[in-house]
Formats: C-alpha cells, sequence, structure tokens
C-alpha cells in the first residue's frame, strides 16, 4: 500500500484583497490500494457496505429506500478513483433515462462502475452516452462527503480538520 494525504482546501472570501484565500482544510490519511482486479472488487465492495441515506443529498432519499445503492454514484465513484494506485482511471458522466447524471470510471475501454447495480435490465446505465468529465465542484475539491466515506472504509485512515487561519 501507498500512503497518501488528500486535501480539501475550504475557501472564504477576503473583502480586503477581494481573493478567495483558503482559510480551513480537511485532510485524509489514507492507504491507496495496488490496482488489481481483485483489489477493485475488494474496495468497491467495502464501499457499498459503508453507504448510508445520510451521505445523500434530500432529492435521493426517496428513491434509495427502495435502491440502496442510489444516489452514491458520485462520492463512491471518486472514493475508489482515490483509493487505487494508478493513473490509468478517468471519471466518467453521462445522464441516464430520467435524466439523471451517472458516475464511473474508464480504463481504457473498461468500465468500472462501483454503483451499476443501481441500475436493471430495462433501465441500464448511461455508459453510451457518457464521457470523460471533470469532477464536480469548485476548483474540482474532493467532496467532503467523499472523504468521510474513504475514512469509513479504511479503518487505518485518519480525517483531520486544520484552521489555516
Amino acid at each position: 500500500m501507498n500512503s497518501q494525504i488528500l486535501i480539501r482546501p475550504d475557501y472564504r472570501k477576503d473583502e480586503e484583497k477581494n481573493e478567495w484565500v483558503i482559510y480551513h482544510r480537511w485532510e485524509l490519511h489514507y492507504d491507496r490500494y495496488e490496482y488489481t482486479p481483485e483489489n477493485v472488487e475488494i474496495v468497491s465492495n467495502a464501499i457499498r457496505d459503508k453507504l448510508t441515506p445520510k451521505m445523500l443529498s434530500t432529492k435521493y432519499r426517496e428513491e434509495n429506500r427502495t435502491n440502496p445503492l442510489f444516489g452514491h454514484c458520485y462520492h463512491s465513484t471518486q472514493a475508489l478513483y482515490y483509493f487505487m494506485d494508478t493513473d490509468n482511471l478517468a471519471p466518467h458522466s453521462g445522464r441516464d433515462h430520467r435524466g439523471i447524471i451517472h458516475w464511473w470510471l474508464k480504463d481504457k475501454n473498461e468500465i468500472i462502475d462501483v454503483t451499476e447495480d443501481s441500475y436493471d435490465a430495462n433501465n441500464l446505465p448511461p455508459y453510451d452516452v457518457g464521457k470523460k468529465s471533470k469532477w464536480f465542484g469548485w476548483k474540482e475539491r474532493v467532496h467532503k462527503r467523499t472523504l468521510e466515506l474513504m475514512n469509513s472504509v479504511q479503518p487505518t485512515s485518519q480525517l483531520m480538520s486544520v484552521n489555516l487561519s
């Protein structure tokens, strides 16, 4: 395993300088896993085991009651991306039949989708319309939900709050 620190900076506006400054950050100290098919499966299963409705935006919670993977694609995909020790993975997204954006990873032509089972044979994931995507959020910061999920998946990791001001 390869030790890493994943940082999520928090910004606020400095009115005097009229610029955004980092005043706080979240740091996740964790280990990356060797990128093998076995580890992708093991880590994907560990991620799925730690998903809870509390991780979801309110708009996804109702459907999540009957479809426990629904709404978890973004933070699950981002967690797997950061856990794997490789530069071969790229995030992809596409709108499904309902107009909801779904996320997965690709390694060349291989699709790696942690929450693929949120779809069924009648409603397939939107791989055919998906494309390589940048992470959501300002400056493509890692999401706090992703850090919390990774911390719960890997008991030896440490999530720390660091005040800078």
